[in-house]
């Protein structure tokens, strides 16, 4: 069925077309025409203490106020994870802010964490019928000062925690102005320490302790990321996820829309991903997991994340080139070579 419609969604400017085919997929769902066959017992992984059913995720960004939870998980994903979603609504960027660069796979996003905020994204998980791993990706508004960004996050993490299976901190989107400092060592500090302290305070409160996970940058050098993941096991963050959009245009410049300016995602952000998760896995040594996201747009891609040190893997840019079908593709390639 997607390859009948992607031509009428491409047809469409991407933003439109993002808010269309996420419509059109909760109405077929509405009316039972999505359902996702059963995950094989072999598929499933214990990571961050959370049992998921496979290893195949939804990254970050696709649904960031938690409207189409039910309708994305009928995909077949083994986890879902919504937002990023910041303390108060923010409106985003100037359209347009989001760009197929068809030539490459690639997307171009400057969406700037345009979010309805963490009150309204609560109401739309406690609606959602989805009982399976959710993920909520916090943030910070942009108008707050990178010195009170913890505030910001931690403001996220107390509204989520009843409700998240793990709570994702997003320290690396290029759309946010400044807000990749925080990824510096110092600043990174400051923040994974707020949010150890309000998470134990939470675990008392609730009587459940939710995992952490923090998401970086593609374009960090084997240095800083080194730096991260000593602070991550430090202050007791449970995964990292590798790799946010990168800031990076080789190959893609001469393109249309390939310098535009934002986050790219898609098969040229493959190579960078990858390699982040290498070196992330050569510095924890296992200490923490790895989720593995940026250009993963087959199953090769799939199992070659895995091989690269990741635990899970998450989709985005791929569902836009693929379909749905890609879910399943991965799914089947991840269970039949168990690692």
């Amino acid at each position: 069925m997607y390859a009948l419609l992607r031509p009428l969604l491409f047809a469409l400017d991407a933003e439109t077309a993002h808010h269309a085919a996420l419509a059109a997929l909760k109405g077929a769902h509405a009316l039972g025409l999505t359902q996702a066959a059963a995950a094989p017992a072999e598929c499933g992984r214990t990571v961050m203490g959370l049992d998921f059913p496979t290893p195949v995720g939804l990254a970050a960004g696709l649904d960031k106020n938690g409207r189409y939870i039910d309708a994305l998980a009928a995909l077949g994903f083994g986890f879902i994870e919504v937002g990023t979603i910041t303390p108060r609504p923010q409106r985003g960027n100037p359209r347009p802010r989001l760009f197929r660069v068809e030539g490459a796979q690639a997307i171009i996003n400057r969406m700037g964490f345009n979010n309805d905020g963490v009150e309204r994204l609560v109401d739309n998980v406690r609606r959602a019928r989805f009982r399976g791993i959710l993920g909520i990706n916090i943030g910070k508004n942009f108008d707050t000062p990178l010195e009170r960004a913890a505030d910001d996050y931690v403001h996220c993490l107390r509204a989520v925690y009843p409700r998240a299976s793990y709570v994702t901190v997003n320290v690396s989107s290029p759309n946010t102005r400044r807000l990749r400092e925080l990824q510096g060592a110092d600043a990174l500090e400051t923040l994974l320490a707020a949010l150890a302290a309000e998470r134990a305070r939470l675990a008392d409160r609730h009587g459940r302790r939710v995992p952490l996970a923090i998401k970086i940058a593609p374009d960090l050098e084997d240095d800083a990321i080194a730096a991260i993941a000593d602070l991550l096991v430090r202050h007791g963050m449970d995964a990292v996820i590798a790799t946010n959009t990168t800031t990076a245009r080789n190959g893609v410049a001469q393109l249309p829309h390939g310098a535009e300016a934002g986050g790219m995602s898609g098969a040229p952000l493959a190579a960078r991903a990858s390699k982040a998760v290498r070196r992330l896995a050569q510095r924890l040594r296992g200490a923490i997991p790895i989720i593995g996201v940026g250009g993963i747009m087959s199953a090769a891609d799939a199992r070659a994340r895995i091989a690269d040190g990741a635990n899970l893997i998450q989709l985005y840019t791929g569902l836009v080139y693929r379909g749905p079908a890609l879910v399943r593709e991965c799914t089947d390639a991840l269970c039949n070579h168990a690692t």
